[in-house]
């Protein structure tokens, strides 16, 4: 089982021990895409999906907490700022955008691109890398598309 998966689980009985509703229920919900995705996909709970699973939550989160701002709904964008920094600190950190730099700048290398056509090439460099899981991949498009031309 996962280390990080493990540590939620761990958080979850904490929280409700504590009697804390607001984190219980966005840790149950975590564990629950967790499961579910273990199912869907037929694979065992490990880091890597766990991983996959907290950010795809955390980027649904920070979506959902822009159109709240939009609608002036700032009861929903504190719930869901806490709930961001809660998930948050079971995922590993981010590259800094030096190294991401220096990353993607290695991957157009590898990949021989030249052309905006070919980040998805470059994508896949990056995807294949032992710390996949630490690129933001959003960030890594945007500076592979200011790089080619």
């Amino acid at each position: 089982m996962s280390a990080i998966y493990a540590q939620l689980r761990a958080d979850i009985v904490t929280a409700m021990k504590a009697r804390n509703q607001a984190t219980t229920t966005a840790l149950r919900t975590a564990d629950a895409a967790i499961k579910r995705a273990a199912m869907d996909t037929n694979q065992e709970i490990d880091d890597a999906l766990t991983i996959t699973v907290l950010r795809k939550a955390v980027k649904n989160l920070t979506d959902a907490r822009e159109e709240f701002a939009k609608g002036g709904r700032a009861d929903l964008v504190a719930a869901n700022d806490a709930e961001i920094i809660l998930l948050a600190k079971y995922l590993p950190q981010s590259l800094s955008p030096d190294q991401l730099a220096a990353v993607v700048s290695e991957a157009i290398q590898t990949a021989g691109a030249t052309t905006k056509k070919e980040t998805g090439k470059v994508m896949a460099v990056l995807k294949q890398r032992p710390d996949a899981g630490t690129i933001d991949f959003g960030a890594a498009s945007k500076l592979i598309q200011a790089k080619l031309a």
